[in-house]
């Protein structure tokens, strides 16, 4: 499956690992950064969607999303993406995303509005838990060498998902985030706890990319 990430806001915030650990699957691991767990909370725009016969479709190919996300390693120490929850603003795309990737993906009225120097992000969950956020960043300068802990937030290119019981891997590729800094001017939002987390405390680390084209593989047993 192909498609193009647009206008995304990495919204970070450390965590006690043990908060975190009660909703991972216990066949994988906390990948912790100095001692900590992270929960990322990220909005963006999803365009030129596409499966296998690269057949796309306009209202169906673009739309927002906003994901409740933590960082995870396998038994082979593989490292990735663990997601409590997804938000999308199109049906269809929901129920594909759950029958065909296992993920615990919720249909949600969305807006994304970037242009200039700001990104705004709506949700309001329709299905499943009630759940809304308001989110909007101001986007500053290219970040030219990002840091240990930039890295290790943005670079992951395998998301984790659990069915029947067995744990299952699909692996991404893409290019290295073209990230900026970001700082945050309105955040309003409860789906971090609607995913059975704590509120998130303090200022999130924000960054933001304009543009990424994105493959995702099928889904394996891992």
């Amino acid at each position: 499956m192909r498609q193009t990430w647009r206008d995304l806001t990495f919204l970070h915030w450390r965590y006690d690992p043990a908060a975190v650990r009660r909703l991972v699957p216990p066949d994988l691991q906390l990948d912790l950064h100095e001692g900590a767990a992270w929960v990322g909370l990220v909005p963006f725009l999803i365009t030129g969607l596409s499966g296998p016969g690269a057949l796309t479709m306009p209202w169906l190919s673009k739309f927002p999303e906003t994901n409740v996300r933590t960082y995870v390693m396998d038994r082979t120490g593989s490292r990735g993406v663990w997601f409590f929850s997804l938000d999308a603003a199109r049906l269809p795309a929901v129920i594909g995303a759950r029958i065909t990737y296992a993920l615990p993906y919720f249909w949600a009225r969305m807006k994304v509005r970037s242009g200039g120097a700001t990104a705004h992000y709506t949700s309001t969950r329709l299905a499943g838990p009630k759940a809304e956020s308001d989110i909007r960043v101001e986007i500053a300068a290219p970040v030219t060498l990002p840091s240990e802990l930039e890295l290790f937030l943005t670079a992951r290119y395998r998301l984790y998902a659990r069915r029947r019981g067995r744990l299952w891997k699909a692996d991404i590729e893409h290019d290295p985030w073209p990230l900026q800094r970001a700082r945050v001017l309105e955040l309003k939002e409860n789906l971090v706890r609607a995913a059975g987390l704590p509120d998130p405390e303090g200022e999130p680390l924000a960054l933001f990319s304009r543009t990424l084209d994105v493959a995702i593989g099928r889904l394996d047993i891992a």
